[in-house]
């Protein structure tokens, strides 16, 4: 096992969140950071005491003690470049989702981590979340026999799909339902998407930031399995960053529900009115417990990189997420399903995309 020097690239809401679970971990010898607000460098430099914080993330990259970079800066359009950098530079990397905006500079990143032998793995952190890990493990070891059918409905406030949506111009199915097509993908492989049909809606966020209130998705398997995705950020103000979500996963031999609404603890007071606490998708630090999957995430990543193992989230399998948010896109704005194109000979032993794709329908490739 070797001691990881860490850097952090953006440490906004969830690059906090890393940045202090770094800052705690056994694995880490040193923390470095980088973040382009100096009044929250600051913030986060005395929670933290890194051996580095500075405004400008190239100096982390030059740092060639430093081994390991965790990106989590926005908008999104910093993370292919920034990860194309860091790959570079020689530094193993965790990048927040989306892996990129094109799939050619997924291929890039990817055929790139490999030439260099570095770790490349992406932010899905409901694979950390116990209920979410649950499903999986009641698939995988048969108690529900063999995937049928799934449902995953997740909705996020107006609050937060305004701070989303404003930043960057990306529907609700690339940066809401992604978590849930990367969970029942993992749930269901080595299923492949085969074909996607979607819905959106444009009532509300139109006018103000050019993006879709939500999105429904149906995903047909290479077996003939299918799940169903509904994803939206437009539930009323009052729930500050309440995130709530339902799982039906039906199975041969049974079925599991998964009620993660975040309705369990409630908080109501004169001056603030009803609120959810612990209700985040990334979790909340509460005393001298962390509540939430980020850090787990975060932990799980840095002792891959102390103990040279696989990370749980391939890039390949997050190219195959973004080939079906991105169908289901095209699929809302023209109206008809898309198909998913096979993967190219080379890499069809690794996570890719599924079955070729007939005449009737645009596709994906």
């Amino acid at each position: 096992m070797i001691k990881v020097n860490v850097g952090i690239i953006g440490t906004g809401w969830c690059g906090g969140i890393r940045a202090e679970a770094c800052a705690a971990s056994p694995y880490v010898s040193e923390l470095h950071i980088a973040e382009i607000k100096p009044e929250r460098l600051k913030e986060v430099a005395q929670k933290t005491n890194p051996a580095t914080a500075t405004t400008d993330y190239r100096v982390l990259l030059g740092n060639k003690n430093i081994n390991a970079i965790i990106i989590s800066a926005t908008p999104e359009t910093t993370h292919y470049p920034m990860a194309k950098e860091s790959l570079l530079a020689g530094k193993h990397v965790f990048l927040e989702k989306p892996i990129a905006l094109e799939l050619a500079e997924a291929d890039e990143l990817i055929a790139l981590a490999k030439s260099k032998s570095l770790l490349f793995t992406i932010g899905y952190s409901q694979r950390f979340n116990p209920k979410f890990a649950y499903v999986k493990r009641s698939i995988d070891d048969g108690t529900i026999g063999e995937p049928v059918s799934a449902l995953v409905s997740r909705h996020i406030t107006r609050n937060l799909g305004n701070k989303i949506g404003g930043r960057i111009k990306l529907s609700p199915a690339a940066m809401e339902a992604t978590h849930d097509i990367d969970f029942v993908l993992w749930c269901f492989a080595p299923r492949k998407p085969i074909r996607v049909y979607a819905q959106m809606v444009n009532k509300i966020m139109k006018a103000t930031h050019d993006v879709p209130d939500c999105a429904w998705i149906v995903v047909t398997l290479d077996d003939g399995s299918v799940f169903t995705i509904g994803a939206g950020w437009v539930l009323p103000p009052a729930y500050p960053n309440f995130s709530s979500t339902w799982i039906e996963m039906v199975g041969t031999e049974g079925a599991i529900m998964v009620d993660d609404t975040h309705r369990d603890v409630a908080l109501n007071t004169m001056k603030r009115g009803i609120e959810f606490p612990i209700s985040t998708m990334p979790g909340e630090k509460v005393a001298h417990v962390y509540a939430g999957p980020m850090e787990a995430e975060t932990i799980h990543f840095l002792e891959c990189v102390a103990r040279g193992r696989q990370p749980l989230v391939t890039a390949e399998h997050a190219r195959m997420v973004m080939q079906v948010y991105q169908a289901a896109d095209l699929s809302a704005e023209q109206g008809r399903p898309v198909e998913i194109a096979a993967a190219p000979a080379s890499d069809r032993q690794t996570e890719t995309a599924g079955s070729a794709a007939p005449e009737r329908a645009p596709a994906i490739p």
